[in-house]
C-alpha cells in the first residue's frame, strides 16, 4: 500500500469514527419509542360476562407439606381417563407416552421414569400432588401456589387425577403394551 493509500484510509477512518460514537443512542431508541406496555396505565375494565379463571388456591406451602396429603379422589375408569388424558397433554412431552422416560428430551432434561419403583413404591401420592403442583428442581409447577391465584394450568382435582393415572394407571397400561 502506498503513501496516499494509507492517508487516504487513515482520513475515511477518522471520519467514520464519529458516525459509529454517535450512533449509540440510536440503538436505544427503538426501545425507548411511545408505546403501551404491560400492567402500564388505567387497567381496561373486563368485558361483561367475563368469568376470571384464578383456580384453587392450593392449602399446602410446599411439596414436602404436601407429603403426607392423601388422595381425596377415589380411583375409578373415570379418573384414570381423565388422568390419562392430562397425563398425554402437560406430562408425556417430558417423562413420554407411557412415562418411561422415553421421549426425545426426556434424557437431555433428566425425566425420570414413572413407572420405576422409587416412584410406584417409595413416593406417596401426596408427594406426586405436592410435585406437580410446585413443581421440582427441573419440573416446572402445574399448580396455583398462592393465594392471589397465578397458573391455572390444572384445577386440584385434576393434579388428583394425574396422581390416579400415575400411580394405578400407567403402569398397568405399559405392561399390557408390551406383552
Amino acid at each position: 500500500m502506498n503513501h496516499s493509500m494509507k492517508r487516504i484510509a487513515l482520513i475515511l477512518a477518522v471520519l467514520t469514527i464519529p458516525s459509529v460514537a454517535l450512533a449509540w443512542p440510536w440503538s436505544q431508541d427503538m426501545m425507548n419509542q411511545p408505546s403501551i406496555k404491560p400492567q402500564e396505565g388505567v387497567m381496561t375494565p373486563f368485558p361483561a360476562r367475563s368469568v376470571p379463571v384464578m383456580g384453587t388456591p392450593t392449602k399446602v406451602a410446599n411439596r414436602d407439606e404436601a407429603k403426607d396429603l392423601v388422595n381425596p379422589i377415589p380411583v375409578t375408569a373415570a379418573s384414570l381417563k381423565k388422568g390419562r388424558n392430562l397425563f398425554r397433554i402437560y406430562c408425556a412431552a417430558c417423562h413420554g407416552l407411557s412415562g418411561k422416560a422415553e421421549s426425545p428430551v426426556s434424557g437431555k432434561i433428566g425425566a425420570i421414569d414413572l413407572t420405576d419403583d422409587y416412584v410406584q413404591k417409595t413416593l406417596t401420592e401426596g408427594w406426586l400432588w405436592g410435585t406437580i403442583t410446585f413443581g421440582s428442581f427441573v419440573m416446572p409447577a402445574y399448580g396455583v401456589p398462592g393465594e392471589q391465584g397465578g397458573s391455572n394450568d390444572l384445577s386440584v382435582e385434576e393434579r388428583w387425577h394425574v396422581v390416579n393415572y400415575v400411580k394405578n394407571g400407567l403402569l398397568k397400561e405399559t405392561t399390557v403394551a408390551a406383552k
